[in-house]
């Protein structure tokens, strides 16, 4: 089933150059949105050079260094061989100096090769959307999630973090916006958002996502990231 929404870009549309925004912990998935505050000089060329053009920025990862909490270059630290491509869906500007935009995601993409510097000061890659070109399209649903895992796992994870659950909001959300929703949500590690990113169909996403709750609550509350619990 193909997106058919009039401002949707179809595969040929896709860049083969694209502007990237390396973010730890940030995850976008096809049909996904992402808020985004933009502050640096760098990443205010980044989307005033986008608006300009195709309005796609590719959202990927900084790689983490498995020996040192820090990166090796925090200026320019490597990024994951895959990320998912944008569009900036909604746009405003702030009186002190800052753009609020949204990111819907549109594919995913393999990084090729990074470009040298521009003169914007922010990142580009030339980038392959071929292998995930089925991201374009709904998913089907001929091999639906397991819900009622999936709720138990997340409302043990809420509550072991003191959290409202949600569930009853996202309960009459289709399997693809719930599974995308609460894997952008959700307070995981950077390497357990990338593989999330990377599962091939949606039914494997569900359940690694379901795997990675349960065992957070089964880790206890230190598994949550970010969290001063």
């Amino acid at each position: 089933m193909s997106i058919c929404g009039p401002f949707d870009p179809a595969f040929s549309d896709l860049p083969d150059v694209m502007p990237v925004f390396p973010l730890s912990g940030a995850l976008l998935l096809p049909r996904g949105h992402l808020p985004l505050n933009i502050f640096e000089p760098r990443y205010i060329n980044m989307v005033t050079d986008a608006l300009g053009q195709d309005r796609i920025i590719g959202m990927i990862q900084p790689r983490p260094d498995q020996h040192n909490s820090y990166f090796m270059d925090p200026d320019h630290p490597a990024i994951f061989s895959t990320g998912c491509a944008g569009r900036i869906t909604a746009f405003s500007e702030t009186d002190d100096g800052r753009f609020l935009i949204t990111l819907t995601g549109v594919c995913r993409f393999n990084v090729v090769e990074e470009l040298p510097n521009n003169d914007g000061g922010y990142r580009a890659v030339r980038g392959d959307f071929a292998p995930w070109k089925d991201d374009l399209d709904i998913p089907a649903d001929d091999m639906p999630i397991n819900r009622d895992r999936l709720r138990m796992a997340l409302e043990a994870y809420f509550a072991q973090h003191s959290l409202r659950s949600c569930w009853d909001t996202l309960a009459d959300s289709d399997d693809e916006m719930l599974i995308t929703t609460i894997s952008m949500g959700c307070r995981l590690s950077p390497l357990e958002k990338q593989a999330l990113l990377e599962c091939t169909t949606l039914y494997d996403r569900g359940d690694m996502l379901t795997t990675l709750l349960e065992m957070a609550v089964h880790a206890g509350p230190k598994h949550m990231h970010g969290s001063t619990n």
